[in-house]
C-alpha cells in the first residue's frame, strides 16, 4: 500500500477489515471452545434448530441470496456482505439458532475460519454484539445490482422487529455434515527435526530454507468435530503442494508421536492444536495484541495508533 503513495485515510478501511479477522482470532485464543456457544448474550427468538431448507437449497426467492448460495456450492467462496445477509435471514428473520447454520457455511468455505465465521454469525444475531443486524431488499439491490421487489425483505427497517417468519423459511433441515479424508499411502517418516503443518497452517515460507522434515497432519477427530467439504480438503491438499517434499499424514497427533518424538516436532500455536506436544512457535499476526479484547472497538483502539504512526513515518 505504501508503494502506491496512499494516505492513511485511504487505506484505513482495508486495514480495519484485516483487523477484524485478527480480533476474532484474539477472542478465540482467550475463549477457546467458548466461541461455539452464545458468547455474550443469549440469542433471542431462536425457536428453530437446523437450517432453513430454503436457504440450504437456494430457494428463498431472494435472487441475490439464492445466487450466492449456488456460487458457494460451486466455488467455495461468497462475498463478505452476503455472508452477513444469509446469517441475518437464518437467525433474525427465520428465528433459527445460529450454530447449525454457521457450521453449514464453514463446511463449504474454502477460506473458512472457525473464529471469523462463528463469531461473525454471533455478531449478526446479537449474541456477540449489542444489537441484531438486518439488511432489507433495498440494501441488497443497492450493493448487488438487483432490482427485485415484493420479497419478504422488501420492508422498512422499522418493521423487522415485529416481522413474522416468512412461510418460505419455516421448514427446517437437519444437517449431516461429514468430512471425507483421502485414502493415501502411509508416508515414510523419520524421527528427525520436523515442521508440523495442519489445516490452519500451510505457510510455505515457514522455515523455508532450513533442513526440516515437513509433515501435513490431517486429524480425523478435528474434522469430525468441525467438518469441511471434500472440496475444502482438496483445496488444502493443493495448497500443501507449495511446500517442497511435504508428507501427508492422516491420523491423530498421538499416532504421529509414536513415530516422531515430540522433542523433534515444531508447530505454530493455534486453539485447535492445544493437544500437540513439542516446540510451539507464535503464529504470525499482522498486529500484536496479547490481552483479551471484549469488543472490536477496544481491539482497534490498541492497534490503530501504532499502525497509523508506522504507516505515515516509514
Amino acid at each position: 500500500m505504501k508503494t502506491l503513495n496512499l494516505k492513511w485515510f485511504e487505506v484505513e478501511r482495508l486495514v480495519q477489515e484485516l483487523a477484524w479477522r485478527e480480533f476474532f482470532q484474539n477472542v478465540w485464543s482467550h475463549k477457546k471452545d467458548g466461541i461455539f456457544s452464545d458468547i455474550k448474550n443469549q440469542q433471542i427468538n431462536d425457536e428453530n434448530s437446523g437450517i432453513p431448507k430454503a436457504v440450504l437449497n437456494a430457494e428463498t426467492g431472494i435472487e441475490v441470496l439464492d445466487d450466492a448460495v449456488n456460487e458457494l456450492y460451486e466455488t467455495g467462496y461468497i462475498h463478505n456482505h452476503l455472508r452477513m445477509y444469509l446469517s441475518s435471514v437464518c437467525t433474525n428473520i427465520a428465528h433459527f439458532h445460529w450454530f447449525e447454520s454457521a457450521k453449514w457455511l464453514y463446511y463449504n468455505l474454502l477460506d473458512g475460519d472457525l473464529a471469523s465465521n462463528h463469531l461473525s454469525w454471533q455478531w449478526v444475531c446479537g449474541t456477540f454484539s449489542s444489537k441484531k443486524y438486518f439488511a432489507n431488499q433495498d440494501n441488497l439491490n443497492k450493493y448487488f445490482n438487483s432490482k427485485q421487489k415484493n420479497t419478504f425483505l422488501d420492508v422498512d427497517y422499522s418493521e423487522f422487529d415485529d416481522l413474522k417468519v416468512p412461510e418460505i423459511l419455516k421448514e427446517s433441515q437437519k444437517l449431516n455434515l461429514m468430512t471425507i479424508l483421502p485414502i493415501l499411502p502411509k508416508p515414510n517418516l523419520e524421527n528427525k527435526k520436523t515442521l508440523l503443518f495442519n489445516y490452519y497452517n500451510l505457510d510455505f515460507k515457514w522455515h523455508k530454507d532450513k533442513d526440516f522434515q515437513k509433515v501435513f497432519l490431517l486429524e480425523p477427530s478435528i474434522f469430525e468435530k468441525f467438518p469441511v467439504s471434500e472440496k475444502c480438503i482438496e483445496f488444502a491438499l493443493k495448497l500443501s503442494e507449495n511446500i517442497p517434499n511435504i508428507k501427508i499424514f492422516i491420523g491423530e497427533f498421538s499416532d504421529l508421536v509414536s513415530e516422531i518424538s515430540a522433542e523433534n516436532i515444531s508447530f505454530k500455536e493455534h486453539p485447535l492444536n492445544l493437544h500437540y506436544e513439542g516446540n510451539s512457535e507464535k503464529i504470525s499476526n499482522l498486529f500484536t495484541v496479547e490481552t483479551e479484547c471484549s469488543s472490536f472497538f477496544s481491539y482497534w483502539k490498541k492497534v490503530k495508533k501504532g499502525l497509523q504512526k508506522d504507516f505515515e513515518t516509514n
